[in-house]
């Protein structure tokens, strides 16, 4: 199997490139912004009904493009810096141990900041940073780990929310710009620019959960950088930078898209409540259709059933490629996510896929996602 070490905010990990996942996350996975200490987010006080979240604003691709200076001098303002200390460091008012640092966007007036879940996770305090210097301490409104978006709530006057952009139409070789608080260093912001790489990636970070649907870019990211934004010339964000491949140059970012679906869900709900399927999906690829025997240009692979799960998934094995839930188009792994947020546990759903050439379909009940 061929695989790259990765990292989540400071520590190396494993990006599996074949159907094969990576090893286990206790071993593995580094936090580079966030403590060690695990925390549930169990008991999070969730937010009041109708929170404002930042609108999302798409200029037209038509728009003259900015400077990279214009874009900095624009969203700089909507960049803060996450500081998180451990329950060692709170107890023993020494903030050296266990502290981490990160990045996160403002989404709105009403102090909602956007970010990481491995940033904040374990956390005993939060501290948020403005570009001025002001800084205040944080609360958690919710976290979601497979999507590893997390949103924050700090009371302070005056913020300038970024502009959200669309990540569906993201083209391959378009320029964007990282911003971020790059291994925590003083003086405001760090900003490096490259090239969207490719689309569509996915990412194993543990045996149960692979983040889909990321955007991969060249921008050099380093610890520091995780929650920060990935940002177009016209100084809209669109993507959230949450993963690096140690040595490469290759960063990869949550698209916009899909972290504000997840960060809707948890201003509304403090959570978000997905159903679960039970298997470790990969995108369909000419290459990979090929290597199978099999016409479908699009759809989801079951790379595998995860341990445990056999029986929830029924007559579904590895190489199936599913291509219909519950009447919708499942395309890619986007597809997917995005099915599975919008459909609860218990629902049962009319699943279509092929085995080799032969259509099959199947019913399957969701079920709640494991405890990671």
């Amino acid at each position: 199997m061929f695989r790259h070490p990765f990292l989540l905010a400071g520590v190396a990990v494993f990006v599996a490139l074949t159907l094969t996942a990576c090893g286990d996350e206790d071993d593995a996975l580094q936090r580079p912004a966030g403590p060690a200490a695990a925390a549930t987010l169990a008991g999070v006080q969730a937010p009041g009904t109708g929170s404002p979240v930042a609108e999302g604003v798409s200029l037209d691709r038509g728009m003259a493009e900015l400077t990279t200076v214009e874009v900095v001098e624009i969203l700089t303002p909507s960049v803060v810096q996450i500081l998180t200390e451990s329950v060692a460091s709170v107890l023993f008012n020494q903030p050296s141990l266990g502290a981490g640092v990160g990045t996160g966007v403002v989404l709105d007036d009403r102090g909602n900041i956007l970010t990481n879940n491995h940033v904040i996770a374990g956390a005993a305090r939060i501290t948020v940073s403005l570009f001025n210097g002001d800084t205040f301490v944080a609360r958690v409104i919710g976290a979601d780990v497979p999507s590893d978006i997390a949103v924050i709530r700090i009371s302070a006057e005056g913020l300038q929310p970024a502009k959200l952009g669309t990540s569906s139409g993201l083209r391959v070789g378009e320029e964007v710009l990282a911003i971020g608080h790059a291994l925590g260093l003083r003086g405001g912001p760090t900003v490096s620019k490259g090239v969207v790489s490719a689309l569509g990636r996915s990412i194993d970070i543990s045996t149960q959960n692979t983040i889909v649907d990321l955007v991969q870019s060249d921008a050099t990211v380093n610890p520091g950088n995780s929650g920060g934004p990935l940002v177009n010339t016209r100084a809209e964000v669109i993507g959230i930078n949450t993963a690096i491949i140690q040595g490469s140059g290759i960063g990869f970012a949550i698209n916009i898209d899909d972290a504000m679906l997840v960060a809707t869900r948890i201003l509304q709900d403090g959570y978000v409540h997905r159903g679960f399927l039970g298997i470790v999906p990969v995108n369909v690829t000419p290459g990979l259709a090929k290597q199978l025997g099999v016409t479908i240009a699009e759809g989801v692979l079951v790379s595998r059933v995860i341990s445990g799960f056999e029986a929830m998934v029924g007559e579904l094995g590895p190489e199936d490629v599913i291509v219909q839930m519950g009447g919708q188009y499942i395309l890619n792994n986007g597809d997917l996510f995005r099915f599975l947020i919008d459909h609860p546990p218990g629902e049962t759903v009319d699943v279509v896929y092929y085995r080799g050439e032969t259509k099959m379909t199947t019913r399957l009940t969701l079920q709640e996602l494991p405890r990671q």
